[in-house]
């Protein structure tokens, strides 16, 4: 009790220390619950939007461009990717998972479905919430159509404390709340949540939006432009995991940049921090279910690569910067959807030493620069012996890809 009544206070002194407008929720409807792990029907009267930063030049630049929903699987549409983890709900990512919350077809505000939090337990929120790629110095806002009690939006990671929206009951129906923020210079993504309060029972959201402009679309490259006299070993997928790539990779100290799928990926973490432990080394994205997403619209493309990089980052602690499309498939959409999940570099390659190959796709040897594919297969310890001799045959060392790609 006493962590609720913490949270609690937090919570009140946030709201009450601003001065904000009412949300676009409106006054709450009278006649919600009376506990002492609510807020107070008092507190509830100036349900905030938040604070927004002075708009400097840089900021109405920013702003001309055109406003669109950035958040990921907004309407709970989207169907669950293959080799997804079970119950997982596209695009979010929730505190109690699927005991907790699951997409229904009862009653949604349109469409087809929306979410469903029960929380669990008097210690639980019911808190779902997923990370958004914005633009520093720029205007967003955030709304969703919410039911039950005392439900919660907002958005933290925005360069400034901003007030959730809430409203103290919906009376039953559905009801909209909004917020407004604008990011901090240094802000390249805020978390998104809703949440319900302690006790209050189950509650539901759907059409949730991040409107605002988005993220300039991704660049796609398959080397890295340098005169250095390095190479990249790229290495996918993660199925076949075996000692001996493990050794040549430790004996030789050769920075490696993996792509696993998150299934493989969560199936032995410590492997992949093991193969990865030279400087330079990196875990990046490679969608959730190795789909060839240029078939994908935009919006599938996203929950792809989002779900991706949030199981890596729960994994492995950093969020990847570089995806690589399964089957080099991509399109313009992919680019968008990767820059709205934080991705700078939509990487292929130009050579490939997988299986026993030698392929590299331009004449002569290996050149500076040159991304060599791999995978994590019974062969890569030879695959990984071959592509070092083709490299010191060009006076080639291998490199970090995080080393040279910004």
């Amino acid at each position: 009790m006493s962590m609720r009544l913490s949270a609690l206070a937090a919570s009140v002194a946030l709201l009450t220390g601003l001065t904000v407008p009412a949300a676009s929720a409106g006054a709450p409807p009278a006649g919600g619950p009376s506990t002492r792990t609510a807020p107070s029907a008092q507190t509830t009267q100036a349900t905030p939007a938040t604070q927004a930063a002075p708009i400097t030049p840089a900021t109405q630049t920013a702003q001309t461009a055109q406003s669109v929903n950035l958040a990921t699987n907004p309407g709970f549409e989207a169907p669950s990717p293959d080799l997804a983890d079970w119950g997982s709900i596209p695009g979010w990512t929730c505190t109690g998972g699927p005991a907790e919350a699951t997409v229904t077809a009862t009653a949604p505000h349109t469409g087809a479905s929306a979410l469903t939090v029960t929380p669990a337990n008097a210690d639980s929120t019911g808190e779902c919430a997923q990370t958004v790629a914005v633009r520093p110095g720029t205007t967003y806002t955030a709304s969703a159509w919410v039911r039950g009690d005392f439900v919660h939006l907002g958005a933290t990671g925005t360069g400034k404390d901003v007030a959730p929206a809430w409203a103290e009951t919906t009376g039953g129906g559905w009801q909209r709340l909004s917020t407004r923020f604008t990011t901090g210079p240094n802000a390249h993504s805020v978390r998104l949540y809703v949440h319900g309060w302690y006790q209050q029972g189950p509650f539901s959201v759907d059409d949730v939006r991040v409107d605002g402009p988005a993220p300039a679309p991704a660049v796609a490259a398959g080397s890295v432009p340098t005169d250095d006299k390095v190479v990249f070993f790229t290495v996918d997928d993660g199925w076949q995991r075996t000692p001996e790539a493990e050794r040549f990779i430790a004996d030789h100290r050769l920075p490696i940049t993996a792509f696993p799928l998150p299934m493989p990926a969560a199936a032995d973490p410590a492997f992949f921090q093991r193969v990865t432990a030279v400087p330079g080394s990196s875990v990046q994205d490679h969608s959730v279910s190795h789909a060839d997403l240029s078939k994908l619209p935009l919006e599938q493309q996203q929950v792809e690569i989002c779900d991706a990089r949030d199981a890596m980052t729960r994994l492995f602690g950093t969020a990847p910067t570089f995806f690589r499309p399964p089957f080099f498939a991509w399109n313009a959409d992919t680019l968008q959807a990767a820059a709205n999940c934080g991705i700078r570099t939509v990487l292929t390659a130009d050579a490939d030493f997988s299986w026993g190959a030698s392929n590299i796709w331009h004449p002569g040897l290996l050149q500076p620069g040159d991304v060599v594919l791999m995978h994590w297969t019974d062969t890569l310890a030879a695959d990984l012996q071959r592509a070092l001799a083709a490299a010191d045959a060009a006076g080639l060392k291998p490199a970090g890809l995080v080393d040279y790609l910004r």
